[in-house]
């Protein structure tokens, strides 16, 4: 007599950031549940009305939108209240009145033990196995790991910012005094800097979550400790390298050339371009702009390692054109010259970040392992990462 297994519960997963959605669905598959994406409220909301086998609802609170994280709890509470509701943030900590009842909240970054067991606690043990693996690298041995002189620079760099925070209000206080601003100016300019303390809190939080997601999936699928560090600090820096680029900006919008040749540099070889651009420049928005240096600094990696520039003939062609017509941006990244290359036997973080970047952006990434070499293609809408004119 066979036995026909249970169906495991499935979770929607809500956030629009694609590398901390990313992490909610590795936790919530490690926990032993399936999981559904969503991009934001009304995606989700158009998935829970065309399928009843959703269980629980685990979503960010700030999403674009026509509704954030708390509306859609409210939502879902109210038109299907047997669903649980998992709620997160890393800026805003709701109190018990705003939330549905019998919901649960967590700060991001999100502590998986705790997440974890929450989740078996309201959706049942699910399918969660524990079995030892002596090839895994350990929360001890990433601590005890020594740091990198880039992994010592960006610590010492939040440490700053947190300091930074903690003095501003203080400072500004007695700026404002010493310039003999009046009661009254003096409480517009509090305001004013609260809005922007607290915008700058959001980012460094948002930031935070972000390095923490890149730092466990870089080891999840690490073979050893270094080769989890390597990848791990090749992330963080191609981030820092896109909010540096965005920082000379101030945020609004940056060159589509300078974003790839500010990723492509750190792997050109000294004395000869191996990267050769082709397209119109163009304004991105910083959406586009961290998106596609996090791509570009994956698809470098990957060639170094074992496309075209891992020979010392190979050399990668990026060739990008502007529908004005269709309204698309279409960028083609293509090597030759390099080694034959194959597809790899299973799907890395790297390649589901790729892929996943480009879904974020609305557009259509197709990745090709050609007898001429390896090519990478996006078609992404102008609307998804052009910038609005001034």
């Amino acid at each position: 007599m066979s036995i026909t297994p249970t169906p495991l519960p499935n979770v929607l997963v809500v956030e629009d950031e694609m590398i901390l959605r990313m992490r909610a669905v590795d936790i919530v598959e490690d926990a032993g549940f399936h999981s559904v994406e969503a991009v934001n409220a009304d995606e989700a909301i158009s998935i829970l009305e065309s399928r009843s086998d959703i269980s629980l609802l685990f979503s960010d609170i700030q999403m674009p939108g026509s509704m954030d994280g708390l509306k859609l709890a409210h939502a879902v509470h109210d038109r299907w209240p047997s669903i649980k509701i998992i709620l997160v943030s890393g800026q805003v900590k709701p109190s018990e009145a705003d939330t549905p009842a019998d919901s649960r909240f967590f700060r991001k970054p999100l502590g998986v033990e705790e997440l974890t067991a929450q989740l078996q606690t309201m959706i049942g043990a699910g399918a969660l196995q524990i079995v030892p693996d002596t090839s895994a690298v350990s929360a001890e041995d990433i601590l005890q790991a020594p740091r990198s002189p880039q992994e010592a620079i960006l610590a010492a760099e939040n440490e700053n910012l947190r300091l930074l925070l903690e003095q501003a209000g203080t400072d500004a206080k007695v700026l404002l005094a010493q310039a003999g601003i009046e009661a009254q100016q003096r409480d517009a300019a509090d305001k004013l800097q609260k809005l922007i303390l607290g915008e700058l809190h959001h980012r460094i939080k948002n930031t935070l979550a972000t390095v923490s997601a890149i730092a466990s999936q870089s080891f999840r699928g690490a073979i050893n400790l270094e080769h989890g560090q390597k990848a791990m600090e090749g992330r963080l820096l191609a981030l820092g390298r896109a909010h540096d680029l965005l920082m000379q900006v101030s945020w609004a919008n940056a060159s589509l050339t300078h974003t790839l040749s500010g990723a492509t540099d750190p792997y050109d070889v000294q004395g000869g371009r191996r990267f050769h651009f082709n397209g119109p420049d163009v304004r991105i928005t910083s959406g586009a702009v961290i998106a596609l240096a996090m791509t570009f600094n994956e698809l470098c990696t990957n060639t170094t390692k074992f496309g075209a520039l891992s020979d010392a003939s190979g050399h990668v062609d990026i060739a990008w054109t502007v529908d004005d017509i269709g309204q698309r941006l279409r960028l083609t990244w293509s090597e030759s010259g390099g080694p034959p290359v194959a597809p790899p036997t299973r799907r890395s973080f790297g390649t589901r970040m790729i892929e996943s970047l480009g879904h974020q952006l609305s557009g259509q990434v197709h990745l090709a392992y050609e007898p001429t070499g390896f090519a990478y293609r996006l078609d992404v809408p102008l609307k998804s990462v052009m910038a609005a004119a001034v």
